[in-house]
C-alpha cells in the first residue's frame, strides 16, 4: 500500500498536505495542482494518495504518465464494488494512513466516492478539509455524485469554486463567505497544458489520428450514466437519435465498458456511421474531441472542456451541475428525448448553434490561486 514519496519530509515551517485522487476525473484535477506545487514556493509538503477507485491499472498508469502525475505516496487499491463497499474500503484504508502519517490538511477534488470517503475520515480525525470544485449542484439527488457533493461540502473547511453558481449554493447552505474562494477551474488548467503538449506531438504518435484522417468532419459521443445506459428504452431512444444524427455527420463513440455491455445486452443496432472504439487515454481523446464539430455527452467534465475550447456540446441529461457552460459556454442541455437531440444537433450542423465564451477565471491559473489561498488559511 505504501510507495516511495516524491515529496520531501516537512520542515518546521511546512504543513503536511494529503492530495486525494481515486477516479479518472480526479487525475485531471490534481495534475495541475501537483505541477504548481513543484513550480512554486508554497508552505506544503504534499503527499499523493491514490485510492484506486479507478481500478483499471493499465488505464490508471497511462493517465499518470500522460498527465505527469508522480508515483503516489500511498495507493489504497480499493478496487470495484457497490457504492457502500467501495466507500467503506476507502474510509478504513485512508483512516489507517492518516493515523500513521498525520496530515495537517486533506485536499479532495470533484464528486466521486473517494472525495466523500476521505472527507469524512479527515473530519472525524479533526484534520482540515479543502474541497476543490465545491458548490456544484444538479438538484438531482438520484445522482450518486450529487450526494457526494452535498455531504463533502457540508463538512469541508475551505471551498474552491469554479463558477458563480458554486459560490451562491454554498452561501445559501450557510457556509461562511471568507472560507469560499472563486478561483476558476483546475481541469481547465490541465486542459490548456495538455493542448500545448498535444501541439508538439507528431500526429502519428496518437492513435486517434487515423480516425481524424478518415473523417474530415465528425462528432464525438460519450455515454456512461446508469440513467442513460441501464434502461433499455432510454438507451435505445438515445442511440436511435444518434444514428439519425450520424447520417449527416459521422460520430465516433469511445465506449465505456458498462455501455458496451448494455449495447450487446439490449441488442441495440449501431449503423456504420457510428464508429465504436475502445475507451481512450486522455491525450488520444483530447486529440479527438478538440476538433469535433459536435460533442454529445452525459459527462460533467466534458461539458466544461468543450466550453473552454469553443466546441459545441449537447448534454444528454435533464440537468447540469455546471450551469455556466450553458449560460456562457457552448453547452445545451437537451435531455434524452430523441426528437430534441436530433433537432439540436441539426441546428448546430446548420450553423445555428450557440457561440459561447470562456467563463471568468478559466484562464489556466486556478491551481496557483488555490495554493495561495491555502497558504494563508492554514
Amino acid at each position: 500500500m505504501r510507495n516511495p514519496a516524491v515529496s520531501a519530509s516537512p520542515n518546521a515551517t511546512q504543513k503536511k498536505l494529503f492530495i486525494v485522487a481515486g477516479a479518472r476525473p480526479n487525475f485531471m484535477k490534481i495534475a495541475p495542482i501537483l505541477r504548481e506545487l513543484r513550480r512554486g514556493a508554497y508552505p506544503f509538503a504534499a503527499k499523493l494518495v491514490h485510492t484506486g477507485q479507478h481500478y483499471d491499472k493499465a488505464m490508471s498508469d497511462v493517465f499518470f504518465e500522460e498527465l505527469e502525475i508522480p508515483r503516489p505516496d500511498y495507493h489504497l487499491e480499493v478496487g470495484s464494488g457497490s457504492h457502500a463497499e467501495q466507500t467503506a474500503r476507502i474510509m478504513t484504508r485512508f483512516e489507517a494512513i492518516c493515523l500513521r502519517d498525520r496530515p495537517d490538511l486533506v485536499l479532495v477534488v470533484g464528486d466521486v466516492n473517494s472525495t466523500l470517503a476521505c472527507s469524512i475520515v479527515a473530519k472525524k480525525l479533526h484534520i482540515g478539509v479543502a474541497h476543490v470544485e465545491a458548490g456544484l449542484r444538479s438538484g438531482d439527488r438520484a445522482m450518486p455524485e450529487e450526494i457526494n457533493r452535498l455531504v463533502t461540502d457540508a463538512i469541508s473547511d475551505w471551498f474552491f469554486v469554479t463558477e458563480q453558481s458554486g459560490l451562491e449554493h454554498l452561501l445559501a447552505e450557510g457556509q461562511p463567505r471568507d472560507r469560499i474562494h472563486f478561483v476558476g477551474h483546475v481541469m481547465i488548467d490541465n486542459l490548456f497544458h495538455q493542448v500545448e503538449k498535444l501541439a508538439a506531438l507528431p500526429p502519428a504518435a496518437l492513435g486517434t489520428t487515423p480516425l481524424k484522417q478518415r473523417f474530415p468532419e465528425y462528432g464525438v459521443i460519450t455515454l456512461h450514466r446508469p440513467s442513460n445506459v441501464d434502461d433499455p428504452q432510454v438507451f435505445s431512444g438515445i442511440m436511435a437519435a444518434l444514428a439519425e444524427v450520424s447520417q449527416g455527420l459521422p460520430l465516433i463513440f469511445p465506449v465505456h465498458p458498462r455501455t458496451r455491455g448494455n449495447l450487446d445486452k439490449f441488442g441495440i443496432a449501431i449503423p456504420d456511421s457510428v464508429v465504436l472504439t475502445e475507451p481512450l487515454a486522455y491525450m488520444d481523446f483530447l486529440n479527438l474531441f478538440k476538433d469535433a464539430r459536435l460533442v454529445l455527452t452525459d459527462s460533467g467534465g466534458l461539458q466544461e472542456e468543450t466550453t473552454a475550447l469553443g466546441v459545441p456540446c449537447l448534454t444528454l441529461r435533464e440537468n447540469t451541475e455546471r450551469p455556466v457552460t450553458v449560460d456562457e459556454g457552448t453547452n445545451t442541455v437537451v435531455g434524452v428525448d430523441p426528437a430534441r437531440i436530433v433537432a439540436e444537433a441539426t441546428a448546430i450542423l446548420a450553423g445555428r448553434g450557440k457561440q459561447g465564451c470562456r467563463p471568468q477565471f478559466w484562464d489556466g491559473r486556478a491551481s496557483g490561486r488555490i495554493l495561495e489561498a491555502l497558504a494563508v488559511a492554514v
